[in-house]
């Protein structure tokens, strides 16, 4: 063989490797380490033609399937996913709801804590389960991807261990979504450029499909069969952009056990509420039928109806249905479905009559540590706002203005870097102000329905919190731009849910009407419509940690914020080192991590500088347009830096939106030079422990 055939048909042989491994779906497999047991599982990254309300369209997914896989594992376990970006955009993975104590590089949520997984690169999370046991989800954090990339994440007690309840005979993950004929990225693109509201769905879904009430769609609804008798286990996730729903099942009624992977005092409902990004575990007994004298139907509509309470919001009022069918029915009967009750669109009564139901099950097996004392109190107004149009611009927002959103009036510009490695190479002030204020500026009255206030102004700006503190938050609505309801959901940390109402938060009356005994323990609230939610959580999780609303428009329009948990003095209060392959947009420069597009580069070193890296807005989404010879962000054209330049911004050194970094050689001397700088919880530079290995293509 010819030495120079050689690489030629190594490449062949890894190319036909990768292919066969891109076709596989995801699998797991377990292997005991101590008390720990580890789950590896592949995600794979592609482009996948679907066809739905007679169109095809193709969408981003996992392994080609839509929803995405389903993750398995038990309370305490370790969960390592290899995910391959085999598209053409870049992304990050979240897992919602997990904690991942001491463990912020593995939260997902782009240029927060981690730069996105660039097209062509992999990237191992570890996702490290603690204290949650029930339903929790997985979602892409970048731009709209979640729209498509979404799946479930069951977590089972662990072995030896029952449930607070009886054992189902059977679980089923009920993923809620929406559906847009158009591309969701050019959607994204073309309200960030009008500065407008983004359409709304033109359908809404129940395990990725609208129901055989839409065209062309009978056939594909997703059907659940059912034995008389018998108990199913239903794990529902609102894995929606844009929508809250109400949920049901024709004839059967639903027993709630759970929220946000913690159980809950057991209460049966016609009809639930869930909001974007909240799970819910409920149980229903298949006692219809088979041997049910007073009804001969057989096929019982589940029915998802949206609940929408601004007026003025566009959205889809598309009710999704699916088809629970009896399987030991007689043949020859075949009835239409019974559509269930539910409520109208706007019952903002409805929705707070079942939130003010859930109660932690505050057991011996499952206790509850509600804080009594608080070091911190912050009061977070919300709102949709307006900025004015720049000169030259067509906004077609209101009052020909830019829509925006924003927490105590400071509406989030997301930083052109990750700001968890900027805090953890102490140039923090570089990419973000650690001043976000404990409260609105100026009090007013909130829920006023004609408020002259109308504007914000964009900034970066975050929240440091003491190690151990514990932190009381009130999130208040406001009718800025009209009320409504947000799903507030915080990264790192589950809260208790310690007290709700309407009207004006009184700091005077409201927090005795506080539960401390059993308040429920939740990822993401529903704050109330003119109303307020207030939740409380002991800060004993360092990191960086996202804090947002979980309507994704209000999210890319600035209502969101971060909460920077300081390390505690023991070794396991302290936030463990990044891995050694965390994604970066520089190339390969080992011990960089986040830099990224637009705006500012951070510098943890003098650099030394040899050859062209990529364009500056290679974390942006392609939509945005294009400029010259590279990708743009709100019209910011990237040319490089020269060598003198990278070298003469000295360590700690901010690069501005216009210059580019060259690919950096980083030495062994370099990274220890660097890691004597750190503090001294964070010199560590070897990866931390139980590496996730690679797999080959098997069944799960």
């Amino acid at each position: 063989m010819a030495i120079g055939k050689i690489p030629l048909i190594w490449l062949l042989g890894l190319a036909l490797a990768f292919g066969v491994a891109a076709a596989a779906p995801a699998q797991a497999s377990s292997s005991s380490s101590s008390s720990r047991v580890s789950r590896h599982y592949d995600f794979f990254i592609r482009e996948a033609n679907y066809t739905r309300l007679c169109r095809e369209k193709t969408i981003l997914t996992v392994n080609g399937e839509f929803p995405g896989p389903t993750i398995f594992a038990r309370n305490g376990d370790v969960v390592f996913v290899n995910v391959y970006n085999q598209g053409d955009k870049n992304i990050t993975i979240h897992w919602h709801g997990v904690d991942q104590p001491r463990n912020p590089w593995s939260d997902g949520p782009a240029y927060i804590t981690q730069c996105p997984i660039q097209p062509g690169s992999k990237f191992t999370y570890r996702i490290i389960l603690s204290e949650e046991e029930g339903t929790l989800w997985w979602h892409a954090h970048s731009d709209f991807d979640r729209a498509t990339v979404h799946g479930a994440i069951v977590i089972h007690p662990k072995r030896g261990t029952a449930y607070p309840f009886r054992k189902p005979d059977k679980e089923i993950p009920i993923i809620l979504g929406e559906w847009w004929h158009r591309d969701v990225g050019q959607l994204l693109g073309e309200a960030l450029s009008t500065g407008s509201d983004f359409e709304p769905s033109d359908a809404n879904t129940i395990n990725g499909q609208p129901g055989d009430l839409f065209p062309c769609s009978s056939d594909s609804a997703f059907r659940l069969p059912v034995e008389h008798g018998k108990t199913y286990m239903l794990r529902i996730i609102n894995a929606a952009l844009t929508t809250e729903f109400f949920f049901a099942i024709a004839g059967h009624r639903l027993t709630v056990v759970g929220t946000d992977a913690a159980y809950i005092k057991p209460f049966t409902v016609d009809h639930l509420f869930i909001a974007p990004g909240q799970t819910k575990t409920v149980l229903l007994k298949a006692d219809r039928g088979v041997g049910h004298r007073s009804n001969d139907t057989y096929r019982y509509y589940m029915a998802a109806r949206p609940y929408a309470t601004n007026p003025i919001a566009r959205f889809d009022n598309s009710t999704a249905t699916a088809v629970l069918e009896y399987v030991d029915a007689p043949p020859a009967i075949a009835t239409p479905p019974v559509m269930p009750f539910l409520p109208a669109i706007n019952d903002s009564a409805a929705a707070e009559a079942y939130s003010v139901r859930l109660r932690s099950l505050a057991s011996d097996e499952h206790p509850v540590d509600v804080p009594r004392h608080v070091d911190h109190r912050m009061l977070i107004t919300i709102a949709v706002n307006e900025i004015p149009c720049a000169p030259g611009d067509l906004c077609k927002g209101p009052r020909n203005n830019r829509v925006a959103a924003s927490l105590n009036n400071v509406s989030f510009e997301m930083p052109s870097t990750a700001i968890l490695g900027a805090y953890y190479r102490s140039v923090l002030g570089g990419v973000a102000k650690p001043d976000f204020p404990d409260k609105p500026r100026v009090e007013f009255n909130y829920t006023s329905d004609d408020l002259p206030l109308r504007f914000t102004a964009r900034d970066t700006r975050v929240k440091v919190l003491e190690y151990g503190a514990v932190v009381e938050v009130v999130f208040q609505d406001t009718a800025i731009l009209g009320t409504e309801s947000h799903p507030m959901h915080l990264h790192g940390y589950s809260f208790y849910v310690v007290g709700r109402g309407l009207g004006n938060f009184d700091k005077h009356k409201d927090p005795a009407t506080y539960n401390l005994v059993d308040p429920p323990y939740q990822n993401t609230v529903s704050v109330p419509k003119a109303g307020w939610a207030a939740i409380r959580f002991r800060a004993a999780n360092p990191g960086v940690w996202f804090m947002h609303c979980h309507f994704e428009r209000h999210m890319v329009w600035g209502m969101e914020t971060v909460f920077i948990v300081k390390n505690g003095k023991a070794r396991e209060a302290k936030m463990m080192p990044p891995p050694p392959n965390m994604p970066r947009l520089l190339g390969r420069a080992d011990g960089v991590w986040g830099e990224g597009r637009g705006r500012a580069m951070v510098l943890a070193h003098p650099l030394r500088t040899h050859r062209r890296a990529g364009p500056c807005a290679s974390g942006a989404s392609r939509e945005l347009g294009r400029q010259g010879d590279f990708p743009s962000v709100h019209g910011c054209k990237a040319p490089m830096l020269s060598p003198g330049e990278a070298k003469g911004l000295g360590e700690g050194a901010v690069a501005p939106c216009n210059k580019m970094l060259d690919l950096v050689d980083w030495s062994a001397g370099d990274h220890q030079q660097v890691g004597s700088a750190l503090p001294q919880s964070s010199r560590r530079s070897t990866p931390p422990s139980g590496t996730a290995r690679r797999l080959t293509a098997s069944s799960q």
